[in-house]
């Protein structure tokens, strides 16, 4: 995902992935250009009050947000850097962890969709108003890793499923309809899952990033 501002305004957006779940994904760097006028901000929640999430790709609008989030921080760091690590899960249970460049920020308890801990997380969910949460409760830096960290918990939950059994995203049933841009009503239906696309990387983590 690349980001081009003026220092206050986005002025264009634009991505692409060399592996996608599926066929109408590459597609959604078209809603994608709604990005652009949307102003430079540490608030990541701002970017949905400025162009619809949801008919957006999930990943390609997050790393929007995380663009104009450090353009908007400016300052001697160059980079920003995240590692997120989710261990497999013992029944719902499971410990997630991010680290900032290089240093930890949060390693929860996690409990299906609600955090048992530790403070202030205890007894918060996942869903519904995580991020105003996050954002009214944390600084901006944590805020942003709290909702980074989010986002993984809930891309995690796909390591538990065989996406290659269903032929169409529609198959998938009526919970996942218009929650992205391949799963809009409009889209959905031809959205045809790209088989053979998902990796295993247990024995090699390394090359998860291998070739970046």
């Amino acid at each position: 995902m690349t980001l081009r501002h003026d220092g206050n305004t986005v002025l264009a957006a634009d991505g692409e992935s060399g592996r996608y779940p599926w066929t109408t994904c590459p597609a959604a760097v078209d809603p994608l250009q709604r990005v652009a006028g949307a102003q430079l901000t540490t608030r990541l929640s701002a970017l949905g009050e400025h162009a619809p999430a949801r008919e957006n790709c999930t990943h390609l609008f997050d790393l929007a947000g995380l663009a104009i989030a450090h353009a908007a921080r400016g300052g001697p760091a160059p980079t920003r850097t995240y590692d997120i690590a989710i261990e497999d899960r013992e029944g719902t249970r499971t410990h997630p962890e991010i680290r900032r460049d290089g240093q930890l920020v949060f390693r929860w308890d996690l409990a299906g969709r609600t955090l048992l801990g530790p403070p202030p997380f205890d007894g918060v969910r996942l869903r519904g108003n995580f991020l105003a949460w996050a954002e009214a409760t944390l600084d901006a830096d944590d805020a942003e890793a709290a909702t980074a960290l989010r986002r993984a918990c809930d891309i995690s939950l796909g390591r538990v499923m065989d996406l290659d059994v269903f032929e169409t995203a529609d198959q998938l049933g009526e919970t996942v309809r218009g929650t992205c841009h391949s799963f809009q009503p409009a889209t959905i239906e031809s959205a045809v899952r790209m088989k053979g696309q998902t990796r295993d990387f247990t024995a090699d983590a390394d090359a998860l990033l291998r070739g970046r």
